[in-house]
């Protein structure tokens, strides 16, 4: 009954206000650990990428709805070392923050040098190198300005390395000296295991500290980054404690719903806040759309919510509550049209005619930028193919673009010929090394084809061949890989707009994080190999399209 009452009174308040609306997620598809700061009325986003590149995308609004990327805070190859990493190892879980003047950024680059912070006087960039806080250990570090002091907070291992149970973890917190950029004084323990150990609570994790009306409020993520994903908050007198966890916790979870609710929404965690300058308080936040039972391809993605206060706590979500898709745009009410190119159904096309990527494509690792032009040709990508593949753990010829939907579509036109049977060109849909569908162009006894591969199981180094089919020309191909929640379809043509179907209901849950494990989502990407052949043969793409069809979005 509260959950019709809260659906009625929504739908009344837009009939009678005419409000405006946006929707959830604002970043849709693989933007992860989402961090937020304010700058008068500019607010600044930046999510994890993991073993991408460029890292850390830079998004800009003036309302908290309506969102623009302005760039990527490590777009430097001195910046990031990315050499051998895993799909879904890399860069976790940034904290970006403003102080007098600066932008400061605070992240982990898993696996190599550990915790790091860059700073930039301009969001756009450049930011600095990092500088390594080699005191800092664990992940999920947040450095956040309390007092006009720095503080930088982070998960770590159990006291005395020694934990009592599997996912015991502690939050830890260092004051920072932002002249010298370097941690000082002693590491002090705000949390152990989490909001109550005696119920061995675990994971707790993506820790940020604030003060609001004389009380330091820790807010954090619990549970692990899967379906039991929560938000909790502590509070104290001190910013060095002690913490005192709220009776109410979680503020924010939806673990205990339904599963078969329909479009639902779950995994919410890893929140960040912000005050607007009228004083109304919103969190940015972690959360997946999956299909079935906890199925997703399009990975973890930023939602945007309000925050209550009740009796000196910050309350998200009570109850039954669900994450709504569509709510009203913050108060008070934005004069401009609500149009997120991020969020919704979304559509994207690149004619290839600037002399720059966009903004959203990613590399797989740290790009080999001789592989790739945008000038050889004027109005075309040329994407060099090389020996490299996207099972191996190097930098193949690959230009990327996330999933944003659950259904959707992505299609590109080639001009491409083989030199080999080795040697294919075409577009992916890719999780990670060894969980993706190559769409290509390629010969057989000396004849083009369009083929289908899944592809190499661990261990194994030969793709399956799913489908394949002859072509009448050698020249231009086009391509489409459409989504369908749980499946995807595969078609080409050899004219445009004349699609034909290679294969459909094709497994999607290949492609999820269930089946795949990892932290990322699906990518559609431009990729080329010569499968360990020397070549000099090159692709070229006409232009990209990407087209969102989520049913929670139609109007």
């Amino acid at each position: 009954m509260k959950k019709f009452l809260l659906t009625l009174s929504f739908a009344i308040v837009l009939l009678f206000t005419n409000a405006q609306t946006f929707n959830n997620p604002i970043l849709a598809g693989f933007y992860p650990d989402p961090s937020i700061c304010r700058v008068g009325n500019d607010y600044y986003v930046t999510t994890s990428t993991f073993a991408y590149f460029p890292g850390l995308p830079i998004f800009h609004s003036t309302d908290l709805v309506n969102w623009k990327q302005i760039g990527n805070a490590m777009d430097r190859e001195e910046q990031l070392d990315q050499t051998n990493a895993g799909v879904s190892r890399g860069l976790f879980a940034p904290t970006i923050r403003y102080h007098k003047g600066t932008f400061y950024i605070l992240c982990t680059l898993i696996d190599k040098k550990g915790n790091f912070i860059i700073t930039a006087k301009d969001p756009k960039g450049p930011w600095s190198n990092p500088i390594w806080l080699p005191q800092v250990r664990g992940i999920d570090p947040s450095i956040d300005f309390v007092d006009d002091k720095a503080y930088v907070v982070y998960n770590n291992d159990a006291p005395d390395n020694k934990p009592l149970y599997n996912g015991h973890r502690t939050i830890r917190m260092y004051e920072f000296d932002i002249d010298a950029m370097k941690v000082v004084g002693e590491e002090i323990l705000l949390v152990n295991g989490g909001t109550d150990l005696s119920k061995k609570p675990i994971w707790i994790e993506a820790p940020h500290i604030f003060k609001k009306d004389d009380w330091y409020y820790l807010i954090c993520a619990e549970g692990g980054t899967g379906y039991n994903h929560t938000e909790v908050v502590f509070r104290s007198k001190s910013v060095k404690g002690p913490y005192v966890s709220y009776e109410k916790n979680p503020i924010l979870t939806q673990k205990h719903l339904d599963k078969k609710r329909p479009n639902p929404i779950t995994t919410t965690g890893h929140a960040d806040f912000v005050e607007t300058p009228d004083g109304k308080w919103f969190a940015v936040f972690l959360a997946c759309r999956p299909y079935d039972d906890d199925f997703y391809t399009t990975g973890r993605e930023t939602f945007l919510l309000p925050v209550e206060w009740k009796d000196g706590w910050p309350h998200i979500l009570e109850g039954d509550e669900t994450v709504p898709y569509t709510l009203p745009v913050p108060m008070p009410a934005i004069t401009k049209k609500v149009n997120n190119p991020f969020g919704g159904n979304v559509t994207f096309r690149d004619d290839f005619k600037n002399d720059q990527f966009d903004f959203r494509y990613l590399f797989l690792r740290n790009p080999e930028k001789d592989a790739y032009s945008l000038t050889a040709k004027k109005g075309s990508l040329q994407l060099a193919l090389r020996p490299q593949t996207a099972t191996e753990r190097k930098s193949p010829s690959f230009l990327g673009y996330r999933q944003n939907n659950l259904k959707g579509s992505a299609s590109t036109c080639i001009n491409f010929t083989a030199a080999s049977e080795k040697e294919k060109a075409g577009m992916l849909i890719f999780q990670s090394e060894n969980f993706y569908y190559f769409l290509c162009k390629s010969v057989e006894n000396g004849e083009p084809v369009v083929q289908l591969f899944k592809s190499p199981a661990r261990g194994k180094t030969e793709a399956e061949l799913l489908a394949s089919q002859k072509l009448t020309s050698s020249k231009e191909l086009f391509l489409k890989i459409e989504a369908r929640a749980d499946t995807y379809a595969f078609f080409f043509g050899e004219k445009k707009n004349q699609w034909k179907l290679l294969k459909e209901g094709v497994d999607g849950s290949f492609l999820t994080t269930k089946v795949a494990g990892g932290f990322v989502g699906s990518l559609f990407a431009l990729y080329g190999t010569s499968n360990g052949a020397p070549t000099s043969s090159l692709a070229l793409y006409d232009w990209f399209e990407y087209k969102g069809n989520d049913d929670a979005f139609k109007k």
